[in-house]
């Protein structure tokens, strides 16, 4: 009987954990975006080009988290801040300041622009539990100069950082730029300036600089009920030193040759290389260093940079496999590695 009771015991606690986290997961979930079918949107969920889907479904991750090979990814806490960047650049100069992860300051044109900006210690809703930051950001917060927009390529956790915008908002009030339906989760959040975009709607910065969405391959959700709810993108910038690409957080697919077409050529592209690992876990939604390679051809980009790498060990990649692997395939193209930078954080690169 008392092993009956124990049993028992344990199932209930098993049941009212599971419902606990059910509830989290339902009330942490973004509204769902309320618009016109499209070509990408059927009335419920937003989808990729050729029906390419994120794995789905508790199977797969659970074959994922089983069978588990992580590379080595030591946390270095204590690496040294870059130097305090520039206030603005001028009229047809460019200046990259890789600080973490995805999130770079883009200066051009007399405009400061950060990419999905995080400088939290993790990607998570909650700050004591989820993926840990294994790296400092490479720039202080409070060294920014004054951001006048900010590129939101999607909603998970590691690109939409509420604390990071909430700390802009107060100091800079920016501009935010982000897919269909991720406005109204911000001014849920109480963060305004936000404006939609559907891929490849356009949005002037300036009265010289337009913006551009264009597609990605990738999905959203920040909970157990919004996923595919709000759009996922990436942005073009054009600018007077040339078009500049910051492509998110992207599998590899057809779109890199379309943004190629219609925006090309590319002055500078903004590649992700990071979790990748395993590849048939993560290939539909993040881009191996081979397939930035290729994607870098597919631009025609005369110069690109990496990005999605050496902060968060969100997959089994280690810290440094990203890198080798890109020089790797690099070399297979007989492509010089100038053509396709790694910075290291807090480095600010001015575009020749």
């Amino acid at each position: 009987m008392t092993k009956r009771r124990v049993l028992l015991g344990i199932m209930a606690l098993l049941v009212l954990l599971a419902g606990g986290g059910f509830l989290i997961g339902c009330s942490i979930s973004a509204p769902r975006y309320q618009g016109p079918v499209s070509a990408h949107f059927n009335g419920q969920q937003f989808q990729n080009a050729g029906g390419v889907r994120a794995q789905e479904g508790l199977g797969p991750l659970l074959r994922w988290q089983l069978h588990r090979d992580k590379g080595n990814f030591p946390e270095r806490p204590d690496l040294p801040y870059g130097p305090k960047p520039p206030a603005r650049v001028g009229f047809g100069k460019l200046r990259v300041t890789f600080i973490n992860h995805s999130t770079f300051l883009l200066q051009f044109d007399s405009l400061n622009v950060l990419t999905d900006p995080i400088w939290s210690e993790r990607t998570s809703p909650y700050q004591w539990i989820g993926p840990k930051r294994l790296r400092p950001p490479g720039i202080r917060f409070e060294d920014l100069p004054k951001i006048d927009a900010v590129l939101i390529s999607h909603n998970h956790y590691d690109h939409l950082d509420l604390n990071t915008l909430r700390r802009l908002a107060a100091r800079d009030q920016p501009r935010i730029f982000a897919g269909l339906g991720v406005r109204t989760f911000l001014e849920k959040e109480h963060l305004a300036n936000a404006t939609d975009l559907d891929w490849w709607q356009q949005h002037p910065l300036s009265p010289t600089v337009q913006l551009v969405s264009v597609p990605a391959q990738h999905f959203s959700g920040r909970g157990l009920r919004d996923r595919d709810a709000t759009l996922w993108t990436g942005f073009v910038l054009r600018t007077a030193a040339g078009p500049l690409y910051y492509a998110g957080d992207t599998g590899y697919g057809p779109h890199f040759s379309e943004i190629g077409r219609r925006e090309g050529p590319i002055r500078l592209a903004i590649l992700p290389i990071g979790a990748y690992r395993p590849i048939w876990f993560m290939q539909p939604i993040h881009t191996a260093p081979a397939e930035a390679v290729q994607a870098h051809l597919d631009l025609k980009a005369a110069r690109s940079i990496a990005t999605h790498f050496g902060t968060f060990q969100l997959a089994d990649d280690g810290l440094t496999e990203p890198v080798t692997d890109l020089r790797k395939a690099l070399r297979a193209k007989q492509i010089p590695d100038s053509a396709f930078l790694v910075l290291e954080e807090g480095t600010g690169w001015p575009l020749q």
